[in-house]
């Protein structure tokens, strides 16, 4: 288990909780910038750990809110920055809604490579709490959310977060500036909610994609027929696989479609 010492405190990094604290000062300053956080916004960070992220929201924010799981680098957090609002407790778990009830929250976040999916679809369940989110992830991860159709990372990941959200690709960030070092290099994306949903059932349309692509090798007519009336859809549309259609196309297949009783 690997140990990390910041100002006479030692915490073993937990690998179940994916923790890899960022040492370079340029690149959480690059986040803050990027994210266009500003002095009078409702600030969420998620994982703070030792507070390098935390330090840099602090120069344009100083009071703002952190999540943070580790009991112990909660702690140290509420010793080194006690006017922040601190929940110390799983981001999965934490009422965004009520955070956002007065402002709509500006996400920021090294956030751990071993929740990052559950991280993003959570934020994707209460985009209308977000005003954005900017997030650095394992790289490989920050790819299948950029990617476009035809490729091997274009996949449910892709479609929910492009239906849904205006993503940027910010920079890649190399593993050397991370204690530990992990083995993968990291990204940093900015995901914005768009102005309005695509569709107006997006829980059906989630559902939708994710049956779209449950064998990713089989066509649509089979992945699909299972589920939906394929009655008003070309036949020509059919023999395609899920991974060939942009989302706007996925936005005129569910139109046409009608889900079978259960």
């Amino acid at each position: 288990m690997t140990k990390v010492e910041y100002k006479h405190t030692e915490i073993a990094a937990k690998k179940k909780l994916g923790q890899n604290f960022l040492t370079d000062r340029n690149i959480t300053r690059k986040i803050v910038i990027a994210s266009g956080a500003g002095p009078k916004e409702n600030i969420l960070e998620i994982g703070p750990g030792f507070g390098s992220l935390t330090k840099e929201i602090m120069a344009c924010n100083p009071v703002f809110t952190v999540v943070e799981k580790d009991p112990k680098l909660a702690e140290f957090i509420r010793g080194e920055y006690p006017q922040l609002n601190l929940l110390e407790g799983d981001f999965l778990e934490t009422d965004l809604e009520s955070l956002a009830r007065e402002k709509p929250l500006r996400i920021l976040g090294n956030i751990p490579y071993s929740i990052t999916t559950p991280i993003l679809f959570r934020l994707l369940e209460h985009r209308n709490c977000l005003l954005s989110a900017t997030l650095m992830m394992q790289h490989e991860v920050a790819m299948r959310i950029v990617a476009k159709p035809g490729t091997k990372e274009y996949g449910i990941l892709a479609v929910q977060m492009q239906s849904f959200f205006d993503i940027d690709y910010l920079f890649k960030v190399g593993r050397k500036v991370f204690r530990p070092q992990p083995n993968v290099d990291s990204a940093v994306i900015k995901i914005t909610p768009k102005k309005d949903d695509p569709v107006e059932d997006a829980d059906g349309f989630r559902r939708f994609v994710r049956t779209a692509f449950h064998q990713r090798r089989k066509t649509l007519l089979n992945n699909l027929k299972e589920s939906y009336n394929l009655e008003s859809v070309e036949s020509q549309t059919l023999t395609l696989r899920a991974e060939t259609l942009l989302t706007e196309e996925f936005f005129q297949l569910f139109a046409k479609l009608k889900p079978l009783p259960s």
